[in-house]
């Protein structure tokens, strides 16, 4: 009897497999921050404001990203940070 053929044992092919779908449903699951336009940046920031999440110091020209402690001078990059910020909190939390 001969030895089975390397090339035909598929016995990894299940944990190749689901190692797979595992990342698929990581990526699937982060928030994109590639899709703020100037509008939608505006909008966020302005209900940051009306919540007490963000800052606005005029003096310096800033907006103060209250629970990070971050400063930012655009309202654009504020925006895509507290995306990114609000979805590693939540990831932290599970």
């Amino acid at each position: 009897m001969t030895d089975p053929d390397i090339l035909d044992d598929t016995a990894a092919d299940h944990e190749r497999h689901e190692t797979e779908l595992l990342a698929q449903d990581r990526d699937a699951a982060r928030v994109s921050t590639a899709d703020v336009d100037e509008t939608t940046a505006q909008q966020l920031v302005s209900d940051l404001v009306d919540d007490g999440v963000v800052t606005a110091v005029a003096e310096q020209r800033v907006l103060v990203h209250e629970p990070s402690g971050e400063a930012f001078n655009a309202i654009r990059q504020l925006a895509v940070f507290h995306r990114g910020w609000t979805a590693g909190r939540d990831t932290d939390e599970e």
